[in-house]
C-alpha cells in the first residue's frame, strides 16, 4: 500500500475524530473519548494494514476486527462509514444510538454488517478474538496445503485498560500466550483514564510485564497521537512474530483535540456539548461543518473498496486453483463455510429401549460426542479442566489443540470457565462452519453467565456441557449443587435448555443443539445413573416437552418431570393407577423448543380442564408455575443443598416416589 502525505492522514483521522464528536453530540449520548484518542491506531490498521473489502464484509479470508472497548463504537462505525460498507451510510452516522439504527450503542453483529464480534462488556472481546484466532489457526492446519495458503489471515483487537482489569481477558491472554497464537494482534490504548477518574487510583501493574509473563510479544508506541508510520511500523513487527501473540501499549490522549475535556474522566462517556466541539474544530484546524467530511479523505479511504476487490478476487483463484489440486478437502471445506451439515451427521446418535441398564447422562453425552465426532469434522470443543468428569472427550480423537499440533480439534480450555465460554463464541463469530462446545459443572455456568447471555445475544450456536447438574452432585455441598442455574438459565432469552431424562432424551439434545446453528444451548447433564423410558425418543426432544406415559380418558393429575426425577414421576404414575387414579406423565427436556409450540399441540399436552399438576425437579421452582398454575404443587428446592452422599441428598430433600405419590395423593384429595 502506498503510503499518503502527513497532511492527509492528518485529515483522515480528524474525520474520524469528528464524526464521532458529531454523532455523540447530535444522540446526546455515548463515549466520544476513546474515537478522539484511538483514530490514529484505527486509521493505520485499517488504511494500511488490515486486509478487508467493504463490498464484501463476509469475505472468509479477511482480517477480523475486534473493538473490545465497545463503547468507543463511534470509531468502528466512522471506520466503516469511511472506507466504503455500504452498511453504515452518513444518515446511519446521524442516527447514531437511536431506535432501529444500524449505529446502536454498541457493537452488534446482528446489526451491522461489518462488525464481526458483539462487544460492550469489557474483556469479553479480546476473549472472543482468542476463538477467533484458534479457528483461524485450526481450519489453517486443517485445510492448507504447501504452495496453498487458503487460510491466512489476521485477528486484530483494540482494547483498553477497562478490558485489561476484567479477569476474563486475562484467562484468555493466558491461554492464547500457551498456544502461540501468533495472528493475535492486540492494541493496548493506553489513555490512563477510567470512569472514576485516573487510572492510577486501582491500577498501577505494568500490562506489558504481565503479558510478556503470558508469552505474548510486547511493544510499546509512545505517541499514539499523532505517530502513525510509528503505529504502523508496530503492527508490521508484530506480524513478522509468528509464534507468540502480539500486544502492542499505544499511549494516547483521551479525547485528543478537545481543549478543556481530553485526558480526563469527563469526556469518557459524555458529549463535548456545542460549545467545546467548536473549540475542538479549531483546535484540530478542522474547517468543516457537523457530519461533513472533505471529499480528499474519502477519496482516500475509499481506496480500500478497490484494493479489498482485489483481494477477495485473488483468494477466489487460490480457491478455485484449490478446488481442481484438493477436491475433496475443498468440497469439505466449502460446506462449511455454508453452514450446511453433512448428510449422515447424526446416524449413530444412540437409541435405548428400557431394558437396558440407565446411565448418568454426563455417560450418555460422552457416547453422543463418540458418535457425533467421525460423522462432525467441524465439531470442536473441550473442557475447563473437568474431561474426565464432564466426559467431553470424543472417542477415538488422540491429542489435542497445541501450538504443534493445531489440526486437532480437543480443546484444554484449563480451569477457566470464562474464558472459555467468550473463547467459543469467538470460534461461532468466525462463520467458518465450526460448532463449539465446552464443559464444565453446571454450577459454574455462573463464572460464565456474561459470555452465556452474548451467546444467546448474538444468536451463536455455541454448545454449553453442564454436568452435575443437581443436589445429586452429592458430598461436595451446597457450593457444588446448583439448584438456581437451570431456572436461571430458562429465563435467559434466545438459549435452548436442555435437561435430557435418558439416553434417548441426550441423543435428542444433542440432535437440536448441533440443528440450532443461531441459538446456543445449555444441556445439563446429570452425575448419577437413570433409568431409560420405554416411551422417550431422540425425535420427541424437538416438541421441548411431551406425553410420555398416559391413562385412558381425561387425566385427573399431569406429572411433569425432567433428566433424573423423570424417573420419579413414571414410578409413581405407576403406583397412583394402581389406587385407580388416572395419571399422565410428561416429559419437558426443553422448555423453550415447547413454548415454541402450536397452541393446539400445548393444549393436547395439558389439557385446560386438568389444573391438577404437578412438576418433579430437583432445582428451584421458579418459572413452573405457569405449567402447574395456583392449583398445581411441586417437588423442587427452595433452599440450597447438603453436604452428604447423593442418595441421601435426594432423599432427604424429598426427591423420592415416595413423596411424589403422597404430594399427588394430597393434591387430588383437595
Amino acid at each position: 500500500m502506498v503510503a499518503a502525505p502527513a497532511s492527509l492522514d492528518t485529515l483522515c483521522i480528524n474525520s474520524i475524530r469528528m464524526l464521532a464528536v458529531d454523532a455523540v453530540n447530535k444522540s446526546n449520548s455515548g463515549h466520544p473519548g476513546l474515537p478522539m484518542g484511538c483514530a490514529p491506531m484505527g486509521y493505520a490498521l485499517w488504511d494500511k494494514v488490515m486486509n478487508h473489502n467493504p463490498k464484501n464484509p463476509q469475505w472468509f479470508n479477511r482480517d477480523r476486527f475486534v473493538l473490545s472497548a465497545g463503547h468507543g463504537c463511534m470509531l468502528l462505525y466512522a471506520l466503516l462509514h469511511l472506507t466504503g460498507y455500504e452498511s453504515v451510510t452518513m444518515d446511519d452516522i446521524k442516527r447514531f444510538r437511536q431506535w432501529g439504527s444500524k449505529t446502536p450503542g454498541h457493537p452488534e453483529t446482528f446489526e451491522t454488517p461489518g462488525v464481526e464480534v458483539t462487544t460492550g462488556p469489557l474483556g469479553a472481546g479480546i476473549s472472543n478474538a482468542v476463538g477467533l484466532a484458534v479457528a483461524e489457526s485450526h481450519l489453517a492446519a486443517k485445510f492448507n496445503k504447501p504452495g496453498f495458503e487458503l487460510i491466512n489471515h489476521y485477528t486484530y483487537v483494540l482494547m483498553g485498560d477497562g478490558c485489561n482489569q476484567e479477569g476474563v481477558s486475562s484467562e484468555a491472554a493466558s491461554l492464547a500466550g500457551h498456544l502461540k497464537l501468533g495472528k493475535l494482534i492486540v492494541l493496548y490504548d493506553d489513555n490512563r483514564i477510567t470512569i472514576d477518574g485516573r487510572t492510577d487510583v486501582s491500577f498501577t501493574e505494568d500490562v506489558l510485564k504481565r503479558y510478556e509473563a503470558y508469552g505474548w510479544h510486547v511493544q510499546h508506541v509512545v505517541d499514539g497521537d499523532t505517530d502513525v508510520a510509528a503505529i504502523t511500523k508496530a503492527i508490521k513487527a508484530a506480524k513478522a512474530v509468528s509464534d507468540k501473540p502480539s500486544i502492542i501499549k499505544v499511549t494516547t490522549t483521551i479525547g485528543y483535540g478537545s481543549p478543556n475535556k481530553s485526558d480526563t474522566a469527563g469526556i469518557h462517556g459524555a458529549p463535548l456539548g456545542a460549545e467545546e466541539a467548536q473549540l475542538t474544530r479549531k483546535q484540530l484546524n478542522w474547517h468543516y461543518g457537523p457530519f461533513e467530511i472533505p471529499d480528499e479523505a474519502y477519496d482516500h479511504f475509499r481506496q480500500a473498496v478497490d484494493r479489498g476487490t482485489k483481494l477477495e478476487a485473488e483468494w477466489n483463484q487460490s480457491l478455485a486453483n484449490y478446488r481442481s489440486k484438493f477436491p475433496s478437502e475443498a468440497v469439505l471445506f466449502e460446506r462449511m463455510l455454508r453452514g450446511e451439515l453433512p448428510e449422515g451427521w447424526d446416524k449413530d446418535l444412540p437409541t435405548y429401549t428400557a431394558e437396558e441398564s440407565g446411565l448418568a447422562t454426563r455417560k450418555h453425552s460422552q457416547i453422543c460426542l463418540g458418535a457425533l465426532g467421525p460423522n462432525l469434522p467441524e465439531l470442536i470443543g473441550g473442557s475447563a479442566d473437568l474431561t474426565h468428569s464432564n466426559y467431553t472427550d470424543i472417542k477415538g480423537e488422540i491429542g489435542s489443540f497445541q501450538a504443534d499440533s493445531r489440526e486437532k480439534r480437543y480443546l484444554h480450555f484449563g480451569v477457566r470457565e470464562h474464558a472459555m465460554a467468550a473463547i467459543m463464541n469467538g470460534i461461532a463469530y468466525h462463520n467458518s462452519g465450526l460448532i463449539p462446545y465446552g464443559g464444565t459443572f453446571l454450577v459454574f455456568a455462573d463464572y460464565m453467565r456474561g459470555s452465556m447471555r452474548l451467546s444467546a445475544l448474538s444468536m451463536l450456536g455455541v454448545i454449553y456441557v453442564l454436568t452435575h447438574d443437581s443436589i445429586g452432585v452429592g458430598e461436595d455441598g451446597p457450593t457444588h449443587q446448583p439448584v438456581e442455574t437451570i431456572p436461571s438459565l430458562r429465563a435467559m432469552p434466545g438459549m435452548l435448555v436442555f435437561r435430557p431424562g435418558d439416553g434417548n432424551e441426550t441423543s435428542g439434545a444433542y440432535k437440536m443443539a448441533i440443528q440450532n446453528r443461531n441459538r446456543p444451548s445449555s444441556i445439563c447433564l446429570s452425575r448419577q445413573g437413570m433409568a431409560n423410558q420405554a416411551n422417550s425418543s431422540i425425535d420427541k426432544v424437538a416438541l421441548g416437552g411431551y406425553i410420555l406415559e398416559d391413562c385412558t380418558g381425561t387425566p385427573d393429575l399431569i406429572l411433569i418431570g425432567t433428566g433424573t426425577e423423570l424417573d420419579l414421576c413414571t414410578q409413581a404414575a405407576k403406583q397412583l393407577a394402581a389406587d385407580g387414579k388416572k395419571v399422565r406423565v410428561v416429559s419437558m427436556p426443553c422448555v423453550e423448543l415447547f413454548d415454541e409450540q402450536s397452541e393446539a399441540y400445548k393444549t393436547e399436552v395439558f389439557p385446560k380442564a386438568v389444573r391438577k399438576r404437578i412438576v418433579v425437579e430437583a432445582a428451584e421452582s421458579f418459572g413452573w408455575h405457569r405449567f402447574i398454575g395456583l392449583d398445581g404443587d411441586s417437588v423442587t428446592m427452595s433452599r440450597f443443598g447438603a453436604s452428604a452422599p447423593g442418595g441421601t441428598c435426594l432423599k432427604e430433600f424429598g426427591f423420592t416416589v415416595e413423596n411424589v405419590v403422597a404430594k399427588s395423593k394430597a393434591l387430588l384429595e383437595q
